[in-house]
């Protein structure tokens, strides 16, 4: 017989099963609204800022437009990755955009490569907050809630003219990534992000967490720093292309992605798996023709229209692409990217 807790216990679960199905769904197909206030915000100023950031960091920071920003990687001599990064050009600073697990090893590292430059950096992440938004009807939610972002590029920063009843003077939105769809930011006064947020869903969005947002990364296949990404894995193994730069000039760890891109390829690359039997975990490695060729570093079941599907993202050598592979007791097939439609 089942027990009163026993059944609370499972209407709990599914409920949740149900609140997760419906945020995601409104990840692809509505409009969202999240907290990224956990992420890190670093102020760089100095004459030398512009010039010092650039020989850092393996995107053009130094042909930056104004307002606009670039994706990037930090990487060790041996161009290892050690962290990746937004960074955007501002008037009269830079500022860097990270996950907050990494401010301590970008501000650890920053001081060690900070010599004679005429550089300061300023952790100003507690007086930033950021309201995210995102799915194919977020432009439609922005003007219904009175915050009027103009027609502006990925990574691109604006003043938005604001009517909605959030309360805030003055807030800077930014449209996102190219790589996450249809998504915006917000920045603006920690004081100011609720009210943000309650207008964003008196206007239609719907509130998720951070499961839903983990299970459209993993459908969108952009791997995380500390999950996919990590400091032993080299920028093209990845896949991540749009961080790197081949123009710019010198920079710590050039001299290695120069090398592997005049090769021509790297030995193993970063990718996505159909799955079929049990989600394999991260670290399962994965196995063809007995042998080891490349390891699962995230896996969902993703909560789609058609049905549930048992995806993973994890490294695999060039050379098994078209074998028979298998993580632990599950089959894997190659699939390519995205496996959801940025917009579906």
């Amino acid at each position: 017989m089942t027990t009163a807790f026993e059944a609370a216990t499972s209407n709990a679960a599914e409920k949740g099963s149900e609140n997760l199905r419906s945020e995601f769904q409104a990840l692809l197909a509505g409009c969202a609204v999240y907290d990224l206030s956990s992420r890190a915000k670093l102020r760089l100023t100095g004459s030398d800022r512009v010039r010092w950031l650039n020989g850092m960091v393996t995107n053009n920071i130094r042909d930056l437009a104004p307002n606009h920003g670039v994706y990037c990687f930090l990487l060790s001599a041996q161009g290892r990755i050690q962290a990746d990064l937004y960074a955007y050009r501002l008037g009269d600073s830079l500022l860097v955009d990270t996950d907050a697990q990494l401010r301590d090893t970008l501000l650890a590292h920053f001081d060690k490569f900070i010599i004679m430059d005429d550089v300061e950096v300023a952790d100003v992440s507690a007086t930033i907050a950021t309201v995210g938004i995102a799915g194919p009807k977020a432009p439609e939610v922005l003007r219904k809630a009175g915050i009027l972002i103009p027609d502006v590029a990925p990574l691109e920063l604006c003043t938005p003219k604001c009517e909605c009843d959030c309360g805030c003077l003055q807030c800077t939105a930014l449209r996102g990534d190219a790589a996450f769809g249809e998504a915006y930011e917000i920045w603006l006064a920690p004081d100011k992000a609720q009210p943000t947020r309650d207008a964003l869903l008196a206007a239609g969005a719907t509130a998720v967490g951070q499961k839903a947002l983990e299970l459209r990364r993993i459908g969108l296949g952009i791997p995380r720093f500390g999950v996919d990404i990590r400091e032993r894995d080299l920028p093209q193994e990845t896949g991540q292309m749009r961080a790197l730069n081949f123009t710019k000039g010198c920079y710590l760890g050039q001299e290695i992605v120069e090398r592997i891109r005049s090769r021509g390829a790297v030995h193993r690359q970063f990718g996505a798996f159909l799955v079929e039997g049990p989600l394999p975990a991260p670290g399962t490695r994965i196995q063809a023709d007995d042998k080891e060729v490349g390891e699962i570093t995230s896996s969902a079941n993703l909560p789609l229209p058609a049905g549930d599907h048992a995806v993973a993202l994890g490294y695999l050598r060039r050379e098994a692409a078209a074998k028979l592979l298998r993580a632990g007791a599950s089959a894997l097939q190659v699939t390519p990217l995205p496996m959801i439609g940025v917009n579906s």
